[in-house]
């Protein structure tokens, strides 16, 4: 792994739910891909950290929990115990500790592979309290200038405005620099964008074994997460992904394909959107296929090769890859407001790249284009289109319509109520 001389920290939108589920939890259990900051954030709620990376600490925790030893659990509580997947008993032990002694914010687990399945591991429901971590946003990395709040959307503000200062070639580069916290802070961006690669090497040549000690093929897997790439913002099929794989590798057996991609979305690295299920006014046959995005989208630029300047020549997939930045800051701010992200696909062709959709009804839909009049009308007759479709006799009305684009200049709403909103300029 890289490392960054560079120490400097950055606050992370996450810091609010694990503050307000630590009063009301026992345990916290933070989930996310490798290097997205899981370990640093916590340690700012922690007053003991046990590293079980560590070979020394791991052996000496390991017959600890093979003897159930009661020094397991010891130390000043709230007990950081990171990469916690490596020893999957702690979570019974963890939780028999809550129920013993009903103490709120006692441990943190953190873990970038979710653990070997034990069908008799205890739900935790009522103890534990999963929040899934993402690589940073545009929010969080100080390059979006948050003139305008997602929450407010909802809350139907009647204007918004804000000016973007980024140009193609600027967001080119964030996407292959992606948003993994050493690379943010990198000052050099030539070197920033070797984190994502340094990334992608670890995760096809060690990691995509060590998660289920299944013992797997690096160039088959580099093959695999390459035709995700290629299909990137698609609701792709596995069989699809099957044929392009056949080309490069003897590959020839979809639950090979299944296998793979399993074992890389048990590492976050894979973060699909699922399709939303509304009420519609027609019998028109929803698409249920989720679309593929990486949880950050340098993955994609890294595993294909691809540079800014590569991007700039290919605005199709420019544009798709844009469209995973995009999903993957909604996400995050999402999370903030108690909802969840999805997509929209019907069998007559009609779809929107995202649905936001909080917990108390309200939603709101959104199209991603790079920019541009042309882009951005066709963006606003797709969202009109498909609001006419949904029986708002059956379900609320949109909070909002709105088009997320890369290079606009400003944020503004048009004479139909739609919002065209810069990546650069929004925020939870």
């Amino acid at each position: 792994m890289m490392t960054n001389s560079n120490n400097t920290y950055l606050p992370r939108l996450i810091e609010k739910p694990i503050t307000e589920s630590m009063k009301t939890n026992g345990c916290i259990v933070i989930e996310g891909p490798k290097w997205c900051g899981k370990s640093t954030t916590s340690e700012r709620f922690a007053k003991s950290v046990i590293k079980l990376q560590k070979p020394a600490t791991y052996k000496q925790y390991r017959i600890l929990a093979d003897i159930g030893d009661d020094n397991l659990l010891s130390g000043e509580k709230p007990v950081l115990f990171d990469e916690w997947q490596k020893i999957p008993e702690l979570w019974d032990y963890v939780r028999n500790y809550i129920d013993e002694t009903s103490g709120k914010g006692l441990f943190i687990l953190t873990g970038s592979a979710k653990p070997i399945e034990d069908k008799e591991r205890h739900s935790g429901i009522g103890r534990m309290k999963k929040i899934i971590m993402r690589t940073m946003s545009l929010w969080e990395s100080n390059e979006s200038s948050g003139e305008v709040s997602l929450r407010n959307l909802f809350d139907n503000t009647k204007n918004v405005s804000g000016k973007n200062r980024y140009q193609l070639k600027d967001i080119a580069h964030i996407i292959c620099r992606g948003g993994f916290p050493s690379a943010v802070i990198e000052k050099d961006k030539d070197i920033s964008l070797n984190y994502a690669k340094d990334y992608v090497n670890t995760l096809v040549s060690t990691d995509i074994t060590s998660v289920d000690d299944i013992k797997r093929n690096p160039k088959r897997a580099r093959a695999i997460l390459k035709s995700y790439a290629r299909n990137i913002s698609t609701p792709a099929k596995m069989t699809t992904i099957l044929k392009d794989v056949e080309s490069n590798t003897d590959t020839q057996d979809i639950r090979t394909i299944n296998s793979y991609i399993d074992a890389f979305s048990k590492l976050f690295v894979i973060d699909e959107t699922e399709s939303w299920t509304p009420k519609l006014r027609s019998k028109t046959a929803i698409r249920t296929t989720s679309t593929k995005h990486f949880v950050d989208p340098s993955i994609a630029t890294a595993i294909l090769d691809a540079n800014p300047n590569d991007l700039i020549q290919d605005l199709n997939t420019f544009g798709l890859l844009f469209e995973n930045l995009v999903i993957r800051d909604l996400k995050i701010y999402t999370q903030s407001l108690d909802g969840n992200v999805y997509n929209y696909r019907d069998k007559s062709g009609l779809e929107a790249d995202a649905v936001i959709h909080l917990n108390d009804g309200r939603w709101g839909l959104i199209e991603i284009k790079l920019g541009g009049e042309t882009l951005i009308n066709e963006g606003a007759l797709t969202l009109t289109k498909l609001k006419e479709v949904i029986d708002q006799d059956k379900m609320n009305k949109p909070a909002f319509l709105a088009i997320i684009t890369a290079t606009d200049s400003f944020a503004y709403k048009r004479e139909d109520g739609i919002y065209v909103i810069p990546i650069a300029c929004l925020k939870p």
